[in-house]
């Protein structure tokens, strides 16, 4: 957390940051993740913690819950809108541990989940991240 006193961020300010972190993503990410929703939770719930067998809810910094942009045809009958969730609380030790502006930890979230949508591979998104 920032010196001086002041309070970690809440979920208004997670997604205030988050959108506009959004806005400096790629634009080969941007054109087709419209549909997305950004939505901002304290930590994982108990069922992705089981799912993904994570030790703690802070093993988790976000999520992308849908079907990803490949496997989507337009004969299927959508029930929910494809989201990414945002973990507060571990985003936020995150940042406090590794030093990193929270603005660049958000940013490097968002591209890495919006990859799953779009069924990118790991060192697809880091390319994408560094502009290349």
């Amino acid at each position: 957390m920032a010196d001086g006193g002041a309070t970690a961020p809440d979920a208004g300010d997670i997604e205030k940051i988050a959108a506009a972190a959004y806005r400096t993503i790629p634009k080969v990410l941007r054109l087709r993740a419209d549909e997305l929703r950004i939505r901002v939770e304290e930590f994982p719930d108990r069922e992705v913690m089981r799912e993904m067998a994570l030790e703690t809810p802070f093993d988790l910094l976000g999520l992308y819950q849908g079907v990803p942009f490949g496997d989507k045809s337009v004969s299927d009958v959508r029930h929910d809108i494809d989201m990414i969730f945002l973990y507060r609380r571990p985003l936020l030790d995150y940042w406090v541990e590794s030093g990193e502006r929270l603005e660049d930890v958000v940013r490097h979230v968002l591209i890495h989940e919006i990859g799953h949508h779009f069924g990118f591979s790991d060192d697809d998104m880091e390319r994408i991240e560094r502009g290349g």
